[in-house]
């Protein structure tokens, strides 16, 4: 399975779709991610705060796959933001992961209460500099982080991750992503299984002889989203993949956009989140 590939404005290429690593402890790694990279997967999501990052390494070194190959990114914690503590972060994820060079890394959360996310923009725009990381980017930042950012260092991220899925659209900030060619990463992508249960899902999957989540899926691709929905079952990793062989009509992706709720929101409002100290 060959897995669309979307430009980013640094000129790199993603895979369209990866596999996600929150809430996947140590020792489901393994199995899991072996799963995953079995079934094709070559874009691969984690980060520091989810303390996964050795276990992976040690697959990623045991797998017969080539570096190049392979879409890596990892994420800056919030209580490591500031120039110093950035670096000493990112080697940390480095040593962790056992690479050379990261393919992507974002800013986890802006911690806006800190106000120390331009610094540690600009420390990451240095690491690109030296060629340590190949893309930079942000995850949950709103367009005023963004535009603090971009008018400290000039340095437009490639990609934001936000949350985002049928019942939480953020049609706003996309149209304000895009005015600045910033591709979206979509972060529970399946809204962490409930909206599988909605019968709208239910009636599109059953016309396509396809399983809800394969349709939430194909409905982030169509758009030009990225995603990388993470599970532990090999069955349904290897489902997640089979999204290729099918299309929704207009009539179908409209009902989808339907599903949008003032209430939809599941995760934390970005301007909110505080440092939260990691034990390491």
């Amino acid at each position: 399975m060959t897995v669309p590939r979307i430009r980013l404005n640094d000129g790199t290429e993603i895979p369209a779709l990866g596999y996600g690593t929150w809430q996947l402890d140590e020792g489901a790694v393994p199995e899991a991610l072996g799963a995953a990279l079995d079934a094709g997967y070559r874009h691969i999501d984690t980060a520091h705060a989810y303390g996964n990052e050795a276990a992976i390494g040690r697959v990623i070194a045991d797998a017969d796959i080539a570096r190049d190959e392979l879409w890596i990114t990892s994420k800056l914690w919030n209580d490591r933001h500031g120039r110093d503590a950035t670096l000493r972060a990112f080697d940390g994820t480095m040593e962790r992961l056992g690479l050379d060079v990261l393919d992507l890394y974002l800013i986890h959360w802006p911690v806006p209460m800190e106000d120390k996310y331009a610094e540690s923009w600009q420390a990451m725009v240095e690491l690109r500099e030296q060629g340590r990381i190949r893309s930079i980017g942000v995850s949950n930042f709103e367009p005023d982080h963004i535009d603090r950012i971009v008018g400290e260092t000039g340095v437009v991220p490639s990609v934001d991750q936000i949350e985002l899925h049928p019942r939480y659209q953020q049609r706003a900030i996309r149209d304000t992503l895009a005015a600045r060619d910033i591709r979206i990463e979509s972060w529970s992508p399946l809204g962490q299984g409930e909206i599988m249960s909605d019968p709208t899902i239910a009636r599109i999957a059953e016309t396509h002889g396809k399983s809800p989540a394969q349709v939430i899926l194909r409905w982030h691709l169509d758009q030009g989203l990225i995603v990388f929905p993470k599970s532990t079952s090999p069955d349904h990793i290897r489902s997640n993949m089979d999204v290729f062989d099918f299309a929704l009509d207009a009539e179908q992706t409209a009902a989808i956009d339907a599903l949008d709720a003032a209430d939809g929101k599941m995760g934390p409002k970005p301007s909110e989140l505080g440092p939260i100290p990691l034990s390491e």
